[in-house]
Formats: C-alpha cells, structure tokens, sequence
C-alpha cells in the first residue's frame, strides 16, 4: 500500500510521537509498503518560529527519524517546503473546502484558544494543507495520532468532492493508529505534551531522562513504601507496559502488589528497561547528526523521489480543472 505520514520539527520528538506515530512509521516500512514520510516544516510555521532553530531542527529530526529506523533506501524521507507540489494542491482543495465544516475543526478551536494572539490563516487552514499532503501521493494508509482523526475525515471529504466535481482520480485514504494511541504524562496527566514539559525525549542523555523519572507522578494511592501499590492506576506502569519485557513486568507488577519496593526501586527498573530501547536510538543519533552534508543529501534525494509522484497527481489535478491551455 502506498503510505504517507509528517511530523513536525519543533523540537525532538518524544515517546508519545514514538509510540504514537514513528513506530508504526517502521512497521509499516518493513513490512514493504510505498512509504513516503516527511518534515512538516510548513505545518510548523502556523505558530511561531525562530528561523535558525527550525533549520537546526528539521535536521535533528531527520536524524532520529532515521535512527528509529527509517531507512531511505526503503522510503523517501524528505523535507515538506522541498516539494512546492504540497501547497500548490492546497490551494485548489482551499477553493473546494466549506467554510462551516473548516470553522468546526476542534484543533483550530483549541489551539487558537492557547496563543489567541497569533492567530492566522495558516492555522485555520493547516487541515487543508494536511490533506494536500495526503492526497499528492494518492495515499492509501495514513498512519497518524488519534488527535488528528477529524482532520482525515476532512482528506476523504475533499477528495469525494473533487472526484464527484472532476473524474475519480483520489482513493480515499484510510486511517492507522498504533495500539498506543496516547502515552501518559510524567506529571500524571492524560498525555504526554512538550507544551506540558512532562516528557522524555526519545534522543535525551541518560542523566535527563533519570532526571525527570525520579520526581515522576506514580500511584496516587500508594502513600508510602510500606502500602500496597495498584500497578493499574500508577502513571510509570503504563510506561513500563511500553518498555519492560513480560519477566519484568511481571516483577515489577508483583513487587508493586506486595510492597516489597518503594517507587523509586521502580523507576530504576523503568530506567534500565527504557536504556534498552532508547540507547542504541541515542547512539545511532549521535553517528548521524555529526554529518549534517550527508543528512541534507538524504533529504534531497527523498524530495526528489516524492517529486516525481507528486507533480504526476498535480499535472493531472491541472488538467483536470483548467489549469492546462
């Protein structure tokens, strides 16, 4: 199947993108499909910007998105604004978009409300462009958040109204969560959020990550060492679920049950569970991010492979609506 997915580069991602998203991203690759996964740079400018640290970014992320796993080889990996086709198709889907059903996206809602004085029409129309981006590629899968399922609900409308108004050229995409569809907040609350500040970074150092687990939120009944803990409502459980293997999670689960250890003799378990997972993706970052040359060239030749798909649907899309003469 032909598979398309974006992340934004503002910032590095965390275990929420990873659980969320960006291990579904590998799956996917492996398991042989016609991947196409960017850099939503031009997503990202929709709130503000500091121009030098989105370029640094975009260059982070590219090399932790390789270190999870994607191999460029296997999928084109590239940066959004490096493909002009994206916003190009947008402005034909901006014309065929009704204004109520853009004015009832919940997102807009939320996120205007949190900065309410920058605004613009960029975040108004940043599902527009989203299904662009979907639709360049006549995608088949998209593999997203849970938060984003109205804006693919948006994608399949659009693209029913252009295949009823023109010819039947766009499938209409299905969507992939991962099982994990939210990752808990080291603060106890519902998500883990870098707005929050209650996440661990997939590329953070061991002293960082052991920094925000040791005063993390557990099981809010457990009073002290010596009560039982209820390993189903504690916060690094749920994390430990993600992490751990079944022989520790089963220890840990059993020590919880029986007081036999405090939290903090389950945070370290966490710890070492989580090294595991994030220590060779640390270690991959660190190789790659040394050679920026070699990343910006990745990315060029992953836009150059997306190009190629993407102006063949756009040459198509302008004929169809006039646009050749």
């Amino acid at each position: 199947m032909r598979v398309v997915s974006g992340i934004q580069p503002t910032g590095s991602p965390h275990l929420g993108n990873y659980f969320g998203a960006l291990i579904n991203w590998v799956n996917l690759q492996n398991d042989g499909n016609e991947c196409f996964f960017f850099i939503a740079n031009q997503h990202a400018i929709t709130l503000p910007q500091d121009g030098p640290t989105l370029s640094k970014n975009i260059l982070k992320l590219a090399a932790t998105i390789i270190a999870i796993g994607i191999d460029p080889k296997k999928s084109a990996l590239f940066v959004q604004s490096d493909v002009p086709a994206h916003t190009q198709l947008s402005w034909i889907f901006t014309c065929l978009a009704p204004m109520g059903q853009m004015e009832r996206m919940i997102q807009f809602k939320e996120k205007s409300e949190k900065n309410p004085t920058t605004v613009n029409m960029g975040l108004f129309s940043y599902p527009i462009l989203m299904a662009s981006d979907i639709l360049l590629y006549k995608t088949e899968l998209v593999p997203v958040g849970i938060d984003q399922a109205q804006h693919l609900e948006l994608t399949r409308m659009l693209a029913k109204k252009f295949n009823n108004q023109y010819k039947e050229i766009f499938p209409e995409p299905k969507t992939l969560h991962t099982e994990t569809t939210k990752v808990v907040g080291l603060d106890g609350s519902a998500k883990m959020s870098k707005s929050q500040g209650n996440y661990i970074g997939i590329i953070e150092e061991k002293e960082a990550i052991w920094k925000k687990l040791a005063p993390a939120v557990t099981d809010p009944a457990r009073i002290k060492k010596s009560d039982p803990g209820n390993p189903d409502i504690c916060n690094l459980y749920s994390l430990h679920k993600l992490f751990s293997n079944e022989q520790d999670l089963d220890l840990v689960k059993n020590s919880c049950l029986n007081a036999e250890f405090g939290c903090i003799d389950c945070k370290k378990k966490l710890f070492e569970s989580m090294e595991v997972t994030l220590g060779p993706i640390r270690e991959k970052y660190h190789e790659l991010i040394k050679r920026p040359n070699d990343l910006r060239d990745t990315l060029r030749d992953g836009a150059a492979k997306a190009q190629i798909v993407a102006q063949q649907t756009l040459d198509e899309v302008n004929e169809l609506i006039g646009f050749r003469y």
